[in-house]
């Protein structure tokens, strides 16, 4: 009698050595026990040596491996289509073969879908030597997620496990002209026919690894098969949904991730005739498929960048695209309260653009408390006083232009409005006056630790974070008078590099037991 296994395992293998004898290895020591296993991993002519390496596994585990090799695809939608063709399994699992497995993930994985009746479970990714993946749809573990009402659609891989009865039903395979990219309609398709999709978040299940030498398919891909795999992903999914909110969960994330890619930072280094046709390509879908509801869902940053590659010409693109890689911060106006970044486009009757495009003000805060202190001095003011001075750095340079008082340090109930000076090298220096007296008054008791904190205020909302000092702390303590008494005022930072000014009032009765401490035989 035939025993089918519980889960059949597909790796499409080309060039990963020596990370596939890690993926290999994984496999086999699965805690479901490989007489519930089946491992199919197709060969795509592969030269360094991962083929010989499937076939060892194969002579060391023949009751498990099914071992194909194939003349090379150029991708791994034919590979992975041929291992289909061999899965017997109940369910079916995808894993790059320069990935690998937590040991007890796929019995995990088939319990819970064999426990919930799940046709598509996904397992917890981790990003391993600085790999990317999505982490907001495994935040809890569900029994059911929408594919439309979700972060879902952010993690459409096919590392997941599918029931082989849905994939056979519905003859879902991968597109094998689509040389990256092919994953997606296959995931997609198959959660669309799925009677349930579920999550798990109680365990790492699969480690998604980047390779030291970048080989990834998803790093070295040029940029003709990046913009054919958007052209592709865009496509596929307005010929699959009508028009509505559930098409545009969809197109969301591909106009949010492989569209808005394409126009990032490496397309200013294309030559003339592949930045015109990316410019063109991206016009040409803006053009058709993102209407105003969808373009409002989008971050900032990439509502700027697509609306200016629909409305604008590639010259403005252009400039765009040099602006936002400019270091230093963005150029930015202020007006009524709300904060918009100057860039191309912005208020141009020619793109007929909205603010809100460039409006970045939920972001303001958060830019404006990467101030870090870089000198406590004390100094006397003009008139007369003594105070004592903190100088403070943003890198952000164009934000001292801004012509804003948003911002301000206190010191306990003390506070100082800040002035802010442009410097070429250091970015916005904040310059901000404690006067002795103000620190004192600050600490009625004449004994308080002041916490300084760095305060905003963007769009009628406050924030406010500690102010941590950046080297070393140039300002001594410093014994004062105030009125009839004397204070010990004493700036350090604390274990956390939170600046902190200690007050002490030194009544006569401290000062006497100071000086019997200093003297020799405590004084007598």
């Amino acid at each position: 009698m035939t025993v089918v296994p519980d889960v059949s395992v597909v790796v499409a293998v080309y060039n990963t050595m020596p990370y596939l004898t890690e993926c290999l290895n994984s496999l086999v020591k699965q805690s479901i026990g490989q007489d519930r296993l089946q491992v199919v991993a197709v060969d795509d002519g592969s030269t360094d040596g991962s083929g010989a390496e499937l076939d060892r596994f194969a002579a060391l585990y023949p009751q498990t491996f099914t071992v194909v090799h194939q003349p090379n695809s150029g991708g791994p939608a034919a590979p992975s289509n041929r291992g289909l063709e061999h899965a017997t399994g109940r369910y079916v699992f995808f894993i790059g073969s320069d990935d690998y497995l937590g040991t007890e993930a796929l019995e995990r994985l088939v319990d819970a879908a064999d426990q919930w009746k799940s046709d598509v479970v996904a397992g917890r990714m981790v990003g391993v030597n600085g790999r990317y993946v999505p982490t907001e749809v495994f935040q809890t573990t569900q029994q059911d997620v929408d594919l439309f009402d979700s972060a879902l659609p952010w993690a459409v891989s096919n590392t997941k496990l599918f029931r082989r009865e849905l994939i056979e039903r519905h003859r879902l395979r991968f597109p094998e002209d689509m040389r990256m990219g092919s994953d997606q309609p296959f995931t997609i398709e198959a959660c669309l026919q799925a009677r349930r999709i579920s999550v798990l978040a109680d365990y790492d299940y699969y480690y998604a690894v980047k390779r030291d030498d970048a080989q990834n398919i998803t790093y070295r891909t040029n940029w003709q098969e990046r913009l054919r795999c958007a052209q592709r992903l865009v496509e596929y999914v307005v010929t699959r949904l009508d028009p509505g909110v559930r098409r545009d969960a969809l197109l969301r994330r591909h106009f949010g991730s492989e569209v808005d890619k394409l126009l990032r930072k490496g397309f200013l280094e294309l030559d003339e005739a592949a930045q015109k046709q990316i410019h063109t390509a991206v016009r040409e879908l803006t053009v058709r498929y993102l209407g105003d509801r969808l373009e409002a869902q989008l971050p900032v940053g990439t509502r700027q960048r697509l609306a200016v590659a629909r409305h604008g010409e590639l010259n403005d693109l252009r400039k765009l695209l040099r602006e936002l890689a400019e270091p230093g911060g963005p150029r930015v106006i202020v007006d009524n309260g709300r904060w918009y970044r100057l860039l191309p486009g912005f208020r141009d009757s020619r793109f007929g653009l909205p603010d809100s495009c460039y409006d970045i003000s939920d972001k303001v805060a958060g830019w404006i408390r990467k101030f870090t202190a870089s000198a406590v001095t004390w100094r006397t003011s003009d008139d007369g006083n003594l105070v004592l001075s903190i100088n403070a750095r943003n890198p952000w340079r164009h934000l001292a232009s801004a012509g804003t008082d948003a911002v301000w340090i206190s010191a306990g109930d003390a506070t100082a409005t800040v002035r802010m000076v442009l410097d070429e090298v250091a970015g916005t220096v904040a310059f901000a006056d404690f006067p002795v007296s103000a620190l004192i008054e600050a600490a009625p008791s004449g004994r308080k630790q002041l916490t300084v904190r760095l305060h905003t205020i963007v769009g009628g909302e406050e924030s406010a974070g500690f102010l941590k000092l950046k080297g070393r702390l140039a300002a001594p303590r410093r014994v004062v008078r105030h009125g009839n008494r004397i204070y010990l005022i004493t700036p350090y930072t604390n274990n956390k590099a939170r600046l902190v000014i200690s007050v002490t009032g030194i009544t006569p009765r401290r000062l006497v037991g100071r000086l019997r401490r200093l003297l020799p035989s405590g004084g007598k």
